[in-house]
């Protein structure tokens, strides 16, 4: 089946990260294969620890997860982590019965799919989440302090004045403000800017500091987070 997509969908696409969570290494490869010839970024790993591990330096926007991994299964990892992410989740699983999808669906999973599946079908599956996100967000503009910043016209303005940022001040505050109030590691930080170290990302963000802040050196919004990157304190969306 080909995966050629129009140039506009890939750049639209580009810009979302997958973690393809399965203990079948033909799986993740095929998905991994597939899914970024029709131009998402994906990462892979083989069970729930490991991907633990890796989104605590990577920053996702959805989770493709086998159900029936050894240890702990794709269900547990789904209830435990909706205690404290609401990121979307897709159950890849080979139980079809309509109790096993309903008990998927229980643990906060947003969409369930059996196997086996074509993988046009989990795209479309993936494109209709991120569009009922879409229209459950809010008008994409932050606020914080004296401070709005336009997510669709990358606009940062005070007092009506607009400010003007490099590429990389944009792409960091773009980033910043699309997870506002969350860390955001240096690491996927940095992947967003195209920068060659996590260093960059701290000469990147002074600099921002010095245009926002009364005092960078007691930042109020563009905080530190100790040991892993950084969040931006914003005022709630309007």
């Amino acid at each position: 089946m080909s995966a050629a997509i129009s140039e506009s969908d890939r750049l639209v696409r580009n810009d979302i990260h997958l973690l393809v969570i399965d203990d079948d290494d033909r799986i993740r490869t095929l998905l991994a294969s597939y899914l970024g010839k029709c131009g998402f970024r994906v990462s892979t790993v083989a069970d729930a620890a490991a991907a633990r591990r890796l989104m605590q330096t990577l920053e996702f926007d959805l989770l493709i997860v086998d159900v029936m991994m050894p240890g702990e299964t794709g269900t547990e990892f789904t209830a435990e982590l909706r205690t404290q992410n609401d990121i979307p989740v897709i159950l890849l699983t080979a139980l079809s019965a309509p109790q096993d999808r309903i008990e998927g669906l229980k643990t906060g999973a947003d969409d369930y799919l059996a196997k086996p599946f074509e993988p046009e079908e989990l795209v479309l599956r993936i494109e209709a989440i991120f569009r009922r996100v879409e229209l459950s967000a809010p008008a994409s503009q932050i606020s914080f302090g004296p401070w709005q910043y336009n997510l669709d016209r990358l606009e940062l303005t005070k007092d009506g004045e607009r400010v003007a940022l490099t590429t990389g001040e944009e792409a960091l505050l773009t980033l910043l403000a699309k997870r506002a109030g969350a860390p955001v590691s240096r690491y996927a930080l940095s992947e967003r800017i195209n920068a060659k170290s996590e260093r960059a990302v701290d000469v990147q963000m002074t600099r921002l500091r010095r245009k926002i802040e009364a005092t960078p050196s007691e930042p109020a919004y563009l905080l530190t987070v100790r040991g892993h990157g950084y969040r931006l304190l914003a005022d709630t969306p309007s």
